[in-house]
């Protein structure tokens, strides 16, 4: 923990509608002061903020972090140290380890990697059904005073339309957060990607969009009639954004996210069979993608989360069919969706916002906003310095992106973690 002075950066904190620039002070690990200028204490140190944002730290509500069980693939000390280079101060990670987090044991083995790996902050999300089987309820009420902040059995949809509701019923006794890995198993399965022209050329089975969408109108109806709070990972479809907003309008307790790579690319960097550009719910239409930008636009989409899914050269190098799903993407959310601000279909308040407020506000965590008082949890943002993506450039264990060599422009310059320098570029 240490006592800054950060100068003279742009901030932007949409919970108190901030933009100016200005000065933060943080002391012993909270926000002490916040205004155009602040008198430095005598001894402090400073950081000089010209030319950067300033804004609350980035919350990523859903990664996947691999430990324990596929410490190959990523560990949470090298997960929550990606989270830091891309700006991120608290990650969500979902419970599909080995063995699954399905009970306090696992939940607190996690809390206390994360507490000795001493970057990013780890909130588990526990397993909604014993052994992600969709069957036996896990123990929420235990699982939640180990720590757990949310529910979901995320890598794999809870099939049965009567157990997801009893999922929903029992979560209202905790007002617990359910996610739903939305996917209709029956239309999914076998697929590797989109369902589509580009599948018929390639000769591979697809998903259809309907597939996603049936289980998200399936979902938001058991929300419905349960009064539970449901938050719909991954989003992808077009129908899938329609049938959110008019359940928002309803009044129905559904919040919802997407990824960056829904917003950046299509079905189309499936070509030459690139197991790197392999996910699920997989890559979609360019009529989906703008729609997904549309939903965050209006709104209707709550949340951008990386979902963050590290994969060795064992499960990508190989036919296509064959090679897991799943893309990186802690360290490349920050500048994907900073190319949303340059094409104008977003500001850099509603980053603020989709990053930070609204993940925070969904998980009910004490952040999301520089307030005075608040634990000093901050990003600070070069929206104009470039990074090639590379294994050289990347701190993440795992390289499986389809951005692996690509330029992208603005990156965290540093990030700060309950008044701890965590990253700094």
């Amino acid at each position: 923990m240490m006592d800054i002075l950060i100068r003279k950066g742009r901030i932007i904190d949409p919970a108190q509608q901030l933009d100016f620039t200005g000065d933060i002070l943080v002391l012993k690990g909270y926000i002490k002061e916040i205004a155009e200028q602040v008198d430095a204490p005598e001894g402090i140190e400073t950081y000089d903020a010209q030319g950067t944002i300033v804004m609350p730290g980035l919350i990523d509500m859903h990664v996947h972090l691999r430990e324990p069980g596929e410490e190959y693939k990523e560990t949470i000390e090298t997960g929550t140290r990606a989270a830091c280079a891309g700006g991120f101060t608290a990650v969500a990670c979902m419970p599909n380890t080995k063995p699954v987090n399905d009970n306090v044991s696992v939940t607190s083995f996690i809390l206390d990697k994360a507490a000795k790996a001493g970057q990013a902050a780890v909130l588990p999300v526990a397993a909604a059904t014993v052994g992600q089987r969709g069957q036996m309820l896990t123990e929420f009420g235990d699982l939640l005073k180990a720590g757990a902040v949310a529910f979901s059995d995320d890598g794999l949809p809870v099939a049965d339309a009567a157990v997801m509701r009893l999922v929903l019923e029992y979560s209202r006794n905790f007002d617990a957060l359910i996610i739903s890995h939305s996917e209709e198993p029956s239309l999914s399965r076998g697929g590797s990607m989109n369902e589509g022209i580009v599948s018929t050329r390639l000769g591979l089975k697809g998903i259809p969009a309907a597939g996603e969408e049936i289980a998200i109108f399936r979902d938001v109806r058991l929300a419905a009639l349960t009064g539970a709070r449901l938050h719909i990972a991954h989003v992808s479809t077009k129908g899938g954004v329609d049938i959110i907003r008019r359940a928002k309008a309803e009044g129905i307790k559904v919040t919802a996210e997407t990824a960056p790579h829904y917003f950046s690319l299509t079905e189309e960097a499936v070509d030459g069979f690139n197991t790197n550009a392999k996910m699920n719910p997989p890559l979609r239409t360019e009529e989906d993608r703008m729609a997904i930008i549309e939903g965050l636009k209006d709104g209707t989409l709550d949340a951008i989360a990386t979902d963050h899914a590290p994969h060795s050269s064992l499960e990508k190098d190989c036919e296509f069919e064959k090679a897991a799903n799943g893309i990186i993407g802690l360290e490349l959310a920050l500048p994907l969706t900073l190319e949303l601000v340059r094409k104008g279909h977003l500001s850099l308040d509603d980053i603020a916002r989709l990053m930070s407020y609204q993940p925070a506000k969904i998980l009910k965590m004490n952040a999301g906003s520089l307030e005075k008082g608040k634990p000093a949890n901050i990003t600070i943002i070069d929206p104009e310095q470039e990074i090639t993506v590379s294994r050289e450039t990347l701190h993440s264990k795992s390289i499986n992106t389809p951005f692996l060599g690509k330029t992208l422009k603005g990156i965290a310059k540093a990030t700060i973690v309950n008044g701890t320098m965590v990253f700094q570029r």
